[in-house]
């Protein structure tokens, strides 16, 4: 199963609405039809809250997950800086009046942790399949987040950031959930033996459980970038990750209450798996077990805005 870097309802309408243009809960995006807060969103604004917790209490980064050089000047302050964004960007997320700042502000945060502290460890040592996989669990996040950032930004960062909203985004936010399933699949061949350790004792064929873990990622990632199924392959992911989570995080930290690397890898893991659900989400109008359509269709664009209470 998975390591986390330990081993270091739209009713029918002609023209039918575009798939890219809807956000999670069902409203076109930049529409100003009341927007109620999805399951991946709620997810992942608690998730975000629970990394700035943690990161106050300890004064310090999410470990592996963030890997500030222990040299860089006024670290202590910009662990705590991090943590209150992380925690106000999460809480944010969870009201309407306050969600397009948060999801603006999340953008940039979770693009600077991405590029900053993940990447570089790629290009460092590109023949090292733990830079990978630690990158891979950040980018679902930030696939997440560019999904709200897609859906709720409006029109912020003008046309330099117009490849990151509306359609454009959603699509590009699904492109790096596919390219990130790879990377984290592949640790479960890689680092078999320490991934099979993870696996719950009282669970039979736990080698083979990390063999197949392993390979159900990669399927994800194929199933969303060659639209075979995306909606049902994000969905199951998402569902394998929250799994992973309460099988393997949850009882780590309740054992062990006071380890900060176990209530650390609960956290990371629980947000990882609320940025597949996010990504998931924004295929809530697609069918389970049809293809998505290659391109949305523009005449759809007021499809919501031209519905009345009456016609809801």
């Amino acid at each position: 199963m998975r390591s986390l870097d330990l081993r270091q309802g739209v009713v029918e309408h002609t023209p039918a609405p575009s798939l890219d243009a809807l956000t999670p809960s069902g409203a076109l995006a930049g529409s100003t039809r009341t927007r109620h807060v999805g399951l991946g969103q709620a997810l992942l604004a608690l998730g975000l809250m629970g990394l700035g917790v943690l990161t106050v209490a300890y004064g310090d980064f999410a470990l592996q997950w963030q890997p500030v050089p222990s040299w860089l000047p006024g670290r202590r302050f910009l662990a705590d800086l991090s943590g209150v964004l992380a925690f106000a960007t999460g809480a944010g997320l969870l009201w309407g009046a306050t969600a397009a700042l948060a999801s603006r502000i999340l953008f940039v945060y979770l693009a600077l942790w991405l590029v900053l502290l993940k990447i570089p460890h790629i290009v460092m040592a590109p023949t090292v399949e733990l830079n990978w996989n630690g990158t891979g669990e950040i980018a679902v996040i930030t696939a997440g987040g560019l999904v709200l950032f897609a859906t709720l930004s409006g029109d912020w960062g003008g046309r330099a950031l117009a490849w990151s909203r509306g359609d454009n985004g959603v699509r590009v936010a699904r492109l790096l959930f596919a390219i990130a399933m790879p990377a984290i699949g592949l640790s479960h061949f890689v680092y078999h033996a320490q991934t099979a350790a993870l696996v719950p004792a009282w669970l039979p064929l736990r080698g083979t459980l990390a063999y197949l873990t392993g390979a159900a990622h990669i399927a994800a990632g194929v199933g969303v970038a060659l639209a075979i199924f995306p909606r049902l392959a994000a969905a199951l992911e998402a569902t394998m990750i929250s799994v992973f989570t309460l099988l393997i995080w949850v009882p780590g930290a309740l054992t062990t209450p006071t380890s900060r690397l176990q209530w650390t890898a609960l956290v990371m893991s629980w947000t990882i798996g609320a940025g597949a659900w996010v990504v998931a989400d924004s295929y809530f109008a697609a069918p389970w077990l049809k293809q998505a359509t290659a391109e949305p269709r523009e005449e759809a664009s007021n499809v919501w805005l031209d519905r009345t209470p009456d016609d809801a």
